[in-house]
């Protein structure tokens, strides 16, 4: 009986309401970088294969990518100093991005309004990010977790 009340008070933490809040942002946003990353390739499969073209989609592609991939490393970063590394990672990316989706515009007319919203994504992903460094840096908090020294 003992190492059952052990195992339920490491899973009673779990429970609290601020850190399951905490985890469904930093789950709702995880799942948001990756749904970018997704739109990006189906809207990469829909455009012309025009030489300009190619570079600049294998450029989102990569970018777009490494926005969810760095913000996944993030929520398992080993210390502070790695976690706000990954998040200025994160957000360069998701400004990379921006300047792909924003280049690739002038030569796709027909595909301006799936350009122009992965482009408002791409926006609302630098303001998140610099939002959460710039909170996390003042408050020397974890967006993924509530520990704050």
């Amino acid at each position: 009986m003992g190492n059952n009340n052990q195992i339920n008070n490491k899973f009673q933490i779990a429970s609290d309401n601020e850190v399951l809040s905490t985890k469904l942002i930093s789950n709702n946003l995880e799942e948001r970088t990756a749904r970018f990353a997704e739109n990006v390739l189906k809207l990469c499969r829909t455009l012309s294969k025009s030489f300009e073209n190619i570079e600049l989609i294998k450029q989102l592609i990569r970018s777009s990518g490494s926005v969810a991939a760095n913000y996944v490393e993030a929520q398992e970063a080993l210390s502070n100093k790695d976690f706000y590394y990954r998040l200025r990672i994160t957000k360069k990316e998701a400004k990379e991005s921006y300047l792909w989706l924003r280049l690739l515009k002038v030569n796709n007319s027909n595909q301006i309004n799936n350009l122009n919203d992965l482009i408002n994504e791409a926006i609302q992903l630098v303001k998140i990010f610099s939002k959460a460094i710039t909170h996390d840096k003042t408050k020397k908090c974890r967006v993924s977790s509530n520990k704050c020294q």
